[in-house]
């Protein structure tokens, strides 16, 4: 039932003007109780996922060995450029001790978001160097005597690192980094079970506000929480109208409704990505489509703006992406191939050659004469010499196509580069 037919049947029914205008406040309320939660809901989420992994345990780091594939469906849009750790912290029984290896000239960052996903610190390449450290991650409340203490904004929170391989014989090195990098500190509590973003509006709401409880919101957020208290507080609420207000939350979601300006092909990163104040919806969006971003000053993300003008692609044709020889960046890019789903998220495609992103890093690529590359996407090998700049795109179905710069230099971050647009052959 959209918002209109709620109006409609609330006439039919000889309600009030004022209380079919209720009942229209309450689907608004709804809808943005849904896209202020949704970042929760991902990371509880996201959670229970890794802890089934074997050997995962909260407080404790857990190494991927391998690039992701086609099979890694734990989070939504992942690289195929660097090999992912990551543990969900519970702080709440203190401070956590983080050692960060000296790794020299090789990429790596460690990214750690509140449970509203927003960054509250990145230690990494460009911020701490080659040389590594000692961090002591602090809860809200917590004093600590530890060394460099990082204040963490919620009691729960996500570490994600991110280590840089080319794979094949480098792999080796790149696991050592890995294990040089160490989490001490108390183990952390059970972790309840929590419905996911595409449970019943009623089972939902009340997930939103355990997990509220747990890791309550910055007192900046009080505006909005008073405002959508029915369902994110005590409640009641008309049901008719949860069910109206999710429906809009989930369709802005799932196709970024508004929220996407697309520059010659290119969707790019608002400078608030990955600490979003109280840009809900951007932060709501992100939650769904790219979870665990960075902040642009350490990566940014640009979506293609595909056959639709809106990120997808469906065509079954050729089509080319043309880079200049250099690029305003001071680490690596990539550019990732995927297959898009029916509720918005983003995984890789299987295909023939094992290749889920084209980057500076891809062996065997053929430059032109100038320096420039040629990448050939499309469902079907272009044949030829094309065949070693392709980007192979699902066999079916729609796809859609990220290309990431790491460091990027100002005039990356300020607009006054932009990339040329994939085109059609």
């Amino acid at each position: 039932m959209n918002r209109r037919e709620l109006l409609a049947l609330a006439g039919a029914l000889g309600l009030s003007p004022a209380l079919a205008r209720a009942a229209e406040g309450d689907a608004t309320a709804a809808r943005d109780a849904y896209l202020y939660a949704l970042p929760l809901i991902e990371m509880a989420t996201s959670r229970a996922r890794l802890l089934k992994a074997p050997g995962a345990a909260v407080n404790r780091l857990t190494h991927t060995r391998t690039l992701s594939d086609h099979t890694a469906r734990w989070v939504t849009t992942p690289n195929n450029d660097t090999l992912y750790s990551a543990a969900f912290l519970d702080l709440t029984q203190g401070p956590l001790t983080l050692t960060i290896p000296a790794l020299g000239a090789r990429y790596y960052s460690v990214a750690v978001m509140d449970m509203f996903t927003n960054n509250n610190v990145v230690l990494g390449a460009r911020t701490v160097g080659g040389e590594g450290g000692t961090f002591t991650l602090v809860g809200p409340g917590q004093a600590s005597t530890g060394p460099n203490p990082t204040r963490i904004a919620t009691p729960h929170a996500w570490l994600l690192l991110r280590t840089l391989t080319d794979g094949g014989a480098d792999l080796d090195a790149a696991h050592k980094a890995q294990d040089g990098f160490k989490l001490v500190g108390p183990a952390g509590g059970p972790v309840a079970a929590y419905a996911t973003r595409d449970a019943k509006p009623a089972d939902y709401f009340a997930t939103a506000r355990a997990l509220l409880a747990s890791d309550p919101a910055p007192s900046t957020d009080t505006r909005i929480l008073r405002r959508v208290s029915a369902f994110l507080g005590a409640g009641p609420y008309n049901d008719a109208a949860a069910a109206d207000g999710v429906d809009e939350a989930k369709l802005i979601t799932v196709f970024a409704k508004g929220r996407q300006t697309f520059i010659n092909g290119w969707a790019y990163p608002r400078p608030n990505l990955g600490d979003y104040g109280q840009d809900y919806i951007y932060r709501a969006i992100v939650a769904l489509q790219g979870l665990g971003a960075l902040p642009v000053a350490e990566a940014m993300y640009m979506k293609a703006a595909g056959d639709d003008g809106a990120g997808t692609f469906t065509g079954d044709g050729l089509y080319r992406l043309t880079l200049p020889a250099k690029l305003p960046l001071d680490g690596f890019w990539s550019l990732s191939m995927y297959e898009a789903t029916a509720d918005g998220q983003y995984f890789f495609t299987d295909n023939p050659l094992r290749r889920y992103a084209v980057g500076d890093r891809t062996p065997g690529l053929k430059r032109n004469a100038d320096g420039a590359l040629d990448i050939w996407i499309g469902r079907a090998d272009p044949g030829g010499e094309r065949t070693a700049n392709w980007l192979p795109a699902p066999k079916a179905g729609p796809f859609s196509m990220t290309l990431r710069a790491y460091l990027p230099r100002a005039e990356l971050l300020d607009g006054r580069f932009r990339f040329p647009a994939i085109v059609k052959v």
